[in-house]
């Protein structure tokens, strides 16, 4: 059983990812912390074979997490899971010696077929012996990478999903079908399919909007909109 630590400063997506993960077989989640300096501290104390390790945190920066992770000698992998966009921080990571690197939001389906990319490749690393060459050892290496989210639906299109989510995660106070279709050029009915989509793995949440007149508007909100932390320094606490 592969022991998760989830690091996530927002309580409901802490909550979400620990749920996620939970779903997944050989995972076990050994437990949720809410800081970098928690997350190192329950490092110490703990069995913590990965750490699923947001980079926006209230005391530091996820970066700093993983140099104290290494400077440990532990033998623990972090996959990223942050909205953190800069390229810098994204060479960042893999220096920190980073697995993974997922975006946010993101459906169940994206960290799962990451979870067991990790998965295949401990299995493999486990294996005694030595490589046979320069081929083997690439093929180990190559079950870390995945393509990506995984393939929508039969009749969704991975573009038009891309953009939906890029307009959700943009609106910190939610939007409407009415709203993603005119910023897409999608269909309104089509624009609340992908929405309800979204909704449906735990990328957004569902809000109600009352307005003066006729039944309420559904809003959608992106469900770790209000910590993206977009536009702060790498190293920033």
């Amino acid at each position: 059983m592969i022991s998760v630590l989830v690091v996530e400063d927002d309580p409901v997506a802490a909550d979400a990812h620990r749920a996620f993960v939970e779903r997944v077989p050989g995972f076990a989640v050994a437990g949720v912390v809410h800081s970098g300096g928690a997350a190192v501290r329950f490092c110490r104390r703990h069995r913590v074979d990965l750490v699923l390790l947001d980079f926006y945190l209230p005391d530091t920066h996820g970066l700093a997490v993983c140099r104290a992770l290494r400077a440990t000698g532990a033998p623990i992998d972090v996959i990223a899971v942050t909205s953190a966009r800069e390229l810098s921080v994204v060479r960042g990571a893999v220096s920190a010696g980073v697995v993974q690197y997922l975006l946010k939001p993101f459906t169940f389906a994206a960290l799962r077929e990451r979870l067991d990319s990790y998965a295949r490749f401990r299995e493999r690393v486990a294996s005694p012996g030595q490589a046979k060459g320069q081929a083997d050892i690439d093929h180990v290496l190559a079950t870390l990478r995945s393509p990506g989210q995984a393939t929508p639906p039969k009749g969704m299109s991975t573009a038009t999903l891309d953009a939906v989510t890029a307009v959700l995660v943009e609106s910190g106070e939610g939007v409407s079908a009415a709203t993603v279709a005119e910023a897409t050029g999608v269909a309104r009915v089509t624009a609340r399919r992908y929405l309800e989509y979204l909704a449906d793995h735990g990328v957004a949440r569902r809000h109600p909007h009352y307005g003066t007149v006729g039944r309420p508007e559904v809003r959608y909100v992106a469900v770790d909109s209000g910590a993206s932390g977009l536009g702060r320094s790498p190293e920033a606490s």
